[in-house]
């Protein structure tokens, strides 16, 4: 990657078709509220279900839930998406500008405030407040808010929406301003008529001080990528500079084009990734409670290095949080020394006990984490408690009575063999060579089925051991820490994620809780059902007219993305079962029946609509896509046929 943002952790190799390089622009979906979506016969059932749930709710129950889907269409409007991918050097311009800049000052940078947090404290409004329930009715609406808005503003998402309106209204008079730091008071003025004097003083002038002095600078440096490329090629000094997401609260990391430096690895979990850990646990725990009515008594999660460089570690601190572990910090440097207890009573629940798989270059880059991380788990499963309450201790006095031996009744930490990376899911789905879950989990295990510890730092090899802890496994965790890619970016989610949860079903007979912890906004973290995650990346990019058009601006690439997508939506569901028959459906429609699309295939890229016309019907030769209209079908099979008669015709030219 040239960019500073570490997208995937590269646990293989991607193909020059599969190399993903986003451009970390923002684009808000669309903001109708008109959802048409044609259901299959399986949800026709479920139609009358709800229908009959629906005549049972009383009006406190229906108002609740009309606020609940409200909130859900105003997530999905203003999320966050990608505007095609970067090119390398090209500093955005004009609207794509102003997208990038609202992107970057979405979260508070440092001690630099939000545009949005500014903007809705001059009405002595809280963003956050708003942004967590963003389909409850508002009584009493700023007047002068509602002024702006010109429309009631009945809810806090019209709210959000409103407050967004006038983020990127400053932005664009700034940028007629050519960003001057002397045009900021005219521009505040224009957008806030009557509230000048309180707006000047208030955050938003540090805010945009900050985009005019900082960001857009920066960003014009973009040109550095290539400048720096040849320099280095040149055998020159290329300038170092920190990593991670800009998006996520951190555009002080640009400009990009530097040679970037991950973080101190002796500091992980740095003291703000404990926070965020704490937060993603108790979420994940939260869910499951709301679930199930109880606690799991056993997790697992898939870590990857590249996010813990760019999160200083969130997923450490959420398994030592789990196992009610505490890091030690050094005061003088912010080192971590060690581990502490958390005493049940200050904890407030069962300790949980926790299945890590680590990535290949996690094993490489992050040695004494997996140190810390046994002792972690060592000093739960000694803690002297009632097992009740120490679910780890449960499970391992039980290994012992079941003649596991001292050493592998604690194994936690497993991943591939020493110099070996990935999963190898892949490449079953992309030679067609499985039947069903039984097949992925057995290259579950064998890919991952060595286990690390302070004992053995080379990793031993452990199958049964990796087997018989998934077997026990309620819930399949993995988390993502920003927007600047989702679960259809890359062939990693499906792998490490979808590959975890088809393992603990195929070994327990049981589907486990898939949980997506999403930390994008470090102060509110989030955790979703993987079929919610689905449906939230299929509603704002998969489907949304909006990527469609960015993604076709990148010709031969922009096709093979867009195949790249139908793969991995493939890979998900074929692993995880995610993907309902209506999504089979819309995405055959715009992705290899359009006309218009189809002509882009035929100018750009004709392999790549084959491959995406194969795949869906080999979705649907599967059964996974359960009961597709039969005239999609023949409208796929129509197409393969021209696309095979096509790629003739070209070989027989050339």
């Amino acid at each position: 990657h040239h960019h500073n943002n570490s997208s995937h952790d590269h646990d293989h190799e991607h193909s020059s078709e599969d190399s993903h390089e986003h451009s970390s622009q923002s684009h808000q979906s669309h903001h109708s509220h008109e959802h048409n979506h044609s259901h299959s016969e399986a949800e026709e059932s479920n139609d009358h279900n709800f229908e009959s749930v629906l005549a049972k709710m009383d009006g406190k129950d229906f108002a609740h839930l009309i606020e609940d889907m409200d909130g859900y269409l105003c997530e999905l409007a203003g999320a966050q998406i990608r505007d095609g991918l970067h090119i390398m050097g090209k500093v955005p311009e004009g609207e794509t500008m102003i997208d990038m800049l609202q992107a970057l000052t979405r979260l508070s940078n440092l001690e630099i405030a939000s545009l949005r947090g500014a903007i809705a404290a001059l009405f002595d409004l809280d963003a956050s407040e708003l942004l967590e329930n963003q389909g409850l009715r508002v009584r009493d609406a700023p007047p002068m808010l509602v002024h702006l808005a010109d429309r009631p503003l009945v809810t806090a998402g019209d709210i959000i929406e409103t407050i967004d309106e006038l983020v990127k209204h400053l932005l664009a008079l700034l940028q007629q301003e050519k960003f001057e730091v002397s045009s900021i008071a005219k521009v505040i003025g224009e957008t806030f008529p009557h509230l000048e004097a309180d707006a000047e003083t208030s955050d938003i002038t540090t805010t945009l001080k900050f985009v005019c002095t900082g960001i857009v600078p920066n960003l014009a440096d973009t040109t550095q990528e290539i400048t720096n490329l040849i320099l280095a090629l040149d055998g020159g000094f290329v300038p170092a500079g920190p990593s991670g997401s800009p998006t996520r609260g951190m555009a002080h990391l640009l400009p990009t084009g530097r040679n970037f430096y991950a973080c101190d690895p002796q500091s992980l979990p740095s003291l703000a990734a404990w926070e965020v850990g704490q937060g993603l646990a108790k979420t994940c725990l939260d869910r499951y409670l709301a679930d199930t009515g109880a606690y799991p008594e056993h997790v697992a999660i898939s870590v990857w290095g590249t996010a813990a460089m760019r999160t200083h570690g969130d997923d450490i601190a959420e398994i030592f949080s789990l196992l009610g572990i505490r890091p030690k910090w050094q005061k003088e440097n912010h080192r971590v020394t060690g581990v502490e207890l958390i005493p049940l009573s200050e904890l407030g629940r069962p300790r949980i006990d926790v299945t890590i798989r680590i990535s290949g270059f996690f094993r490489d880059a992050f040695p004494h984490l997996i140190t810390l991380l046994d002792d972690a788990v060592n000093m739960a499963l000694d803690a002297d408690e009632p097992v009740e309450q120490n679910f780890i201790r449960k499970h391992y006095l039980e290994d012992l009575e079941n003649e596991k031996t001292e050493t592998s009744a604690r194994y936690r930490v497993f991943g591939c063999p020493p110099g070996a990376y990935g999963i190898g899911i892949l490449d079953l789905i992309e030679a067609q060579n499985w039947k069903d879950e039984h097949d992925f989990a057995e290259c579950y295990v064998n890919w991952g089925g060595y286990a690390y510890s302070k004992k053995s730092p080379e990793g031993i090899e452990a199958k049964s051991d990796f087997t018989h802890r998934l077997t026990t496994v309620e819930v399949a965790i993995h988390n993502q820490d920003d927007r600047e890619h989702d679960i259809f970016d890359s062939d990693d989610y499906f792998q490490f994620h979808g590959g975890l949860i088809a393992t603990i079903k195929a070994l327990s007979g049981k589907d486990p809780k898939g949980y997506f912890g999403d930390s994008q906004n470090p102060a509110a973290p989030k955790c979703r059902d993987i079929k919610e995650e689905t449906l939230r990346v299929y509603r704002t990019r998969v489907v949304n007219p909006k990527w469609l058009e960015s993604i076709k601006q990148h010709g031969y690439k922009g096709a093979s993305e867009m195949a790249a997508t139908v793969d991995y939506l493939f890979g998900f569901d074929a692993t995880a079962n995610v993907v309902s028959d209506f999504m089979y459906e819309e995405v055959a429609q715009q992705y290899a029946l359009d006309k218009a699309t189809q002509e882009f295939y035929k100018n750009s890229n004709p392999w790549a609509q084959k491959g995406i016309s194969e795949r869906l019907l080999e979705a649907a030769q599967r059964g996974m896509w359960a009961e597709p209209d039969p005239d999609t079908l023949e409208a796929l099979r129509q197409t393969l046929l021209q696309c095979d008669a096509e790629l003739e015709g070209r070989s027989e030219l050339s």
